[in-house]
């Protein structure tokens, strides 16, 4: 038998239907609808907060919290000096250019150049960040290292 599009079927118990409750008593949830008897459950509207434990404990309060997340913290993407060799000797590099070539991916709030690699262009440079031997190399290739602020 081949396979057309007319003759493809589900396998067999993928497609459930949902459960019709409030039926009659022959559909298995006719009445209570599977609420049970009387009680805060059985209740119409609001049954328990999320995360609600009947008064235990919640567990995101039992858990230890541990370190500190500052609000106004720089997620800064990374990008390697020898990434940088890709491009034509006195090319102007910038966030948008280094997005377009796919070394920058996702969000983030600037871009750091680290020192990973040998670079022996001469290339102008704007980022957010330089670490230490990243502006060392670039400087030595004769290239220029120019810090962005927000």
């Amino acid at each position: 038998m081949t396979l057309t599009l007319h003759s493809l079927k589900n396998a067999p118990g993928a497609r459930k239907r949902k459960m019709r409750v409030g039926r009659g008593i022959g559909s298995g949830k006719g009445k209570t609808c599977g609420s049970g008897h009387k009680g805060q459950m059985a209740r119409k509207g609001h049954k328990h907060k999320l995360g609600f434990e009947g008064g235990q404990m919640r567990l995101i309060r039992r858990l230890p919290k541990r370190g500190f997340k500052h609000a106004q913290r720089q997620r800064l993407a990374t990008v390697n000096v020898g990434a940088l060799s890709r491009f034509e000797a006195g090319t102007e590099i910038t966030e948008a250019l280094l997005r377009a070539a796919g070394l920058v991916k996702g969000p983030a709030d600037g871009v750091k150049i680290l020192g990973d690699g040998k670079l022996d262009k001469k290339l102008v440079v704007k980022a957010h960040a330089f670490s230490g031997s990243a502006r060392a190399k670039i400087e030595a290739a004769g290239g220029v290292c120019e810090v962005i602020t927000h």
